[in-house]
């Protein structure tokens, strides 16, 4: 199985926020899991870190933990995903948009996938598996 990380769940768990939930601390906190971070979630989260939004310290924190975590895959904007964006309808914010349509291009590359996420829009999409 394959997490696909949101940009608050990154957010949230490299903060300790209570706001996460414990399903998505514990795929986060386990060793095994491999997880992958759009890179629209990370430009996000470094556009949000570097406005002084949360509680990390800086947006080099942010870059530390998310390279010094050998679970971690950044999965590229590319091709593929803004194709997959183009039939995501029900998705109606642009960088949610493409956080999903990472998932299912991973899934479409044959890999058991889920998207860790409590955005409603997402989860009402019913698009992909969801943990929250």
């Amino acid at each position: 199985m394959k997490y696909v990380v949101d940009t608050h769940v990154l957010l949230w768990f490299l903060a300790d926020s209570p706001k996460l939930s414990d399903d998505a601390k514990a795929v986060l906190l386990n060793p095994n899991s491999e997880l992958i971070l759009p890179a629209i979630a990370l430009a996000e989260a470094v556009w949000i870190v570097g406005s002084g939004k949360t509680s990390i310290p800086s947006v080099e924190s942010l870059w530390a933990a998310v390279n010094d975590d050998f679970r971690v895959e950044v999965y590229p904007l590319n091709r593929l995903v803004i194709k997959k964006t183009l039939a995501l309808f029900a998705i109606n914010e642009m960088h949610d948009r493409q956080i999903v349509a990472t998932a299912l291009v991973v899934q479409d590359s044959g890999e058991e996938v889920a998207l860790l996420t409590c955005d409603r829009n997402i989860t009402a999409s019913k698009l992909i598996p969801i943990i929250w």
